[in-house]
Protein backbone atom coordinates (compact mmCIF):
# COMPACT_ATOMS: atom_id res chain seq x y z
CA UNK A 1 0.00 0.00 0.00
CA UNK A 2 1.26 3.47 -0.86
CA UNK A 3 0.24 6.54 1.05
CA UNK A 4 0.53 10.08 -0.28
CA UNK A 5 -0.30 13.25 1.60
CA UNK A 6 -0.57 16.78 0.21
CA UNK A 7 -0.71 19.47 2.84
CA UNK A 8 -1.05 23.27 2.68
CA UNK A 9 0.27 24.94 5.83
CA UNK A 10 -1.00 28.31 7.02
CA UNK A 11 2.09 29.88 8.58
CA UNK A 12 0.09 32.78 10.01
CA UNK A 13 -1.67 30.39 12.39
CA UNK A 14 0.17 30.29 15.70
CA UNK A 15 -0.20 26.63 16.54
CA UNK A 16 1.79 23.43 16.40
CA UNK A 17 0.85 21.72 13.14
CA UNK A 18 0.80 17.93 13.36
CA UNK A 19 0.26 15.07 10.90
CA UNK A 20 -0.05 11.61 12.46
CA UNK A 21 -0.65 8.23 10.90
CA UNK A 22 -1.54 4.99 12.64
CA UNK A 23 -2.52 1.55 11.44
CA UNK A 24 -4.07 -1.60 12.91
CA UNK A 25 -5.11 -4.99 11.73
CA UNK A 26 -8.38 -6.64 12.57
CA UNK A 27 -10.72 -9.52 11.93
CA UNK A 28 -12.75 -7.36 9.57
CA UNK A 29 -12.94 -3.77 8.30
CA UNK A 30 -14.95 -2.50 11.24
CA UNK A 31 -12.57 -4.04 13.78
CA UNK A 32 -9.49 -2.65 12.01
CA UNK A 33 -11.03 0.82 11.71
CA UNK A 34 -12.07 0.88 15.38
CA UNK A 35 -8.56 -0.12 16.52
CA UNK A 36 -6.98 2.55 14.31
CA UNK A 37 -9.34 5.27 15.53
CA UNK A 38 -8.69 4.22 19.13
CA UNK A 39 -4.94 4.64 18.56
CA UNK A 40 -5.43 8.04 16.91
CA UNK A 41 -7.78 9.27 19.64
CA UNK A 42 -5.26 8.46 22.38
CA UNK A 43 -2.50 10.57 20.79
CA UNK A 44 -4.52 13.71 19.96
CA UNK A 45 -4.25 16.31 22.76
CA UNK A 46 -7.36 17.90 24.28
CA UNK A 47 -6.47 21.36 22.92
CA UNK A 48 -6.15 20.07 19.38
CA UNK A 49 -8.37 21.21 16.55
CA UNK A 50 -8.65 18.54 13.88
CA UNK A 51 -8.23 19.96 10.38
CA UNK A 52 -8.82 16.73 8.43
CA UNK A 53 -8.64 12.96 8.77
CA UNK A 54 -8.98 9.93 6.56
CA UNK A 55 -9.21 6.21 7.30
CA UNK A 56 -8.81 3.61 4.57
CA UNK A 57 -8.77 -0.16 4.70
CA UNK A 58 -7.28 -2.92 2.63
CA UNK A 59 -7.34 -6.69 2.79
CA UNK A 60 -4.36 -8.79 1.79
CA UNK A 61 -5.20 -11.28 -0.98
CA UNK A 62 -3.44 -14.31 0.50
CA UNK A 63 -4.02 -14.11 4.25
CA UNK A 64 -7.29 -12.17 3.97
CA UNK A 65 -6.06 -10.03 6.88
CA UNK A 66 -7.70 -6.58 6.99
CA UNK A 67 -5.69 -3.46 7.79
CA UNK A 68 -6.83 0.10 8.44
CA UNK A 69 -4.62 3.15 8.03
CA UNK A 70 -5.66 6.45 9.54
CA UNK A 71 -4.11 9.85 8.94
CA UNK A 72 -5.10 12.86 11.00
CA UNK A 73 -4.02 16.49 10.58
CA UNK A 74 -4.50 18.78 13.54
CA UNK A 75 -3.38 22.02 15.14
CA UNK A 76 -2.46 22.28 18.80
CA UNK A 77 -3.01 25.74 20.20
CA UNK A 78 -1.08 26.97 23.19
CA UNK A 79 -3.01 27.63 26.35
CA UNK A 80 -3.92 31.27 26.64
CA UNK A 81 -1.90 33.00 29.28
CA UNK A 82 -3.66 35.58 31.47
CA UNK A 83 -2.75 39.09 30.32
CA UNK A 84 -1.48 39.92 33.81
CA UNK A 85 1.28 37.33 33.19
CA UNK A 86 2.43 38.80 29.86
CA UNK A 87 6.07 39.73 29.60
CA UNK A 88 7.05 43.27 28.63
CA UNK A 89 7.73 42.11 25.08
CA UNK A 90 4.36 40.32 24.78
CA UNK A 91 2.50 43.31 26.20
CA UNK A 92 4.16 45.72 23.81
CA UNK A 93 3.53 43.43 20.86
CA UNK A 94 -0.19 43.35 21.62
CA UNK A 95 -0.42 47.10 22.16
CA UNK A 96 1.60 47.68 18.97
CA UNK A 97 -0.87 45.56 16.98
CA UNK A 98 -3.76 47.70 18.22
CA UNK A 99 -1.91 50.93 17.52
CA UNK A 100 -0.99 49.77 14.03
CA UNK A 101 -4.63 48.91 13.30
CA UNK A 102 -5.59 52.47 14.23
CA UNK A 103 -2.80 54.20 12.31
CA UNK A 104 -0.69 54.67 15.45
CA UNK A 105 -3.22 56.96 17.12
CA UNK A 106 -2.71 56.49 20.88
CA UNK A 107 -6.02 58.25 21.65
CA UNK A 108 -7.89 55.07 20.73
CA UNK A 109 -6.44 53.36 23.81
CA UNK A 110 -7.92 53.50 27.29
CA UNK A 111 -4.73 53.74 29.36
CA UNK A 112 -6.42 52.97 32.69
CA UNK A 113 -8.09 49.88 31.29
CA UNK A 114 -4.87 48.62 29.71
CA UNK A 115 -3.04 49.12 33.01
CA UNK A 116 -5.75 47.15 34.82
CA UNK A 117 -5.81 44.33 32.24
CA UNK A 118 -2.03 43.91 32.21
CA UNK A 119 -1.63 44.46 35.95
CA UNK A 120 0.85 47.32 35.56
CA UNK A 121 0.83 51.05 36.26
CA UNK A 122 -0.51 53.68 33.88
CA UNK A 123 3.05 55.01 33.63
CA UNK A 124 4.18 51.62 32.29
CA UNK A 125 1.51 51.75 29.58
CA UNK A 126 2.44 55.33 28.66
CA UNK A 127 6.09 54.30 28.41
CA UNK A 128 5.16 51.23 26.30
CA UNK A 129 3.22 53.44 23.87
CA UNK A 130 6.08 55.92 23.71
CA UNK A 131 8.56 53.17 22.85
CA UNK A 132 6.21 51.58 20.28
CA UNK A 133 5.68 54.92 18.54
CA UNK A 134 9.42 55.60 18.59
CA UNK A 135 10.17 52.17 17.01
CA UNK A 136 7.50 52.73 14.37
CA UNK A 137 8.89 56.18 13.58
CA UNK A 138 5.60 57.79 14.63
CA UNK A 139 6.73 59.64 17.74
CA UNK A 140 5.55 63.22 18.04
Amino acid sequence: MNLGVVLAVDKSLTAYKVVRAEFSSGKNKEDAINKTLEKLNTIIPDRAKIVDFEVKTYTTPVTRRTYAVGVVVYNVFERKKPTAEYTLKERRKLIAMVLEAFNYNPRVLNISELARVFGVSRDSIYYDIEQILKEAGKSK
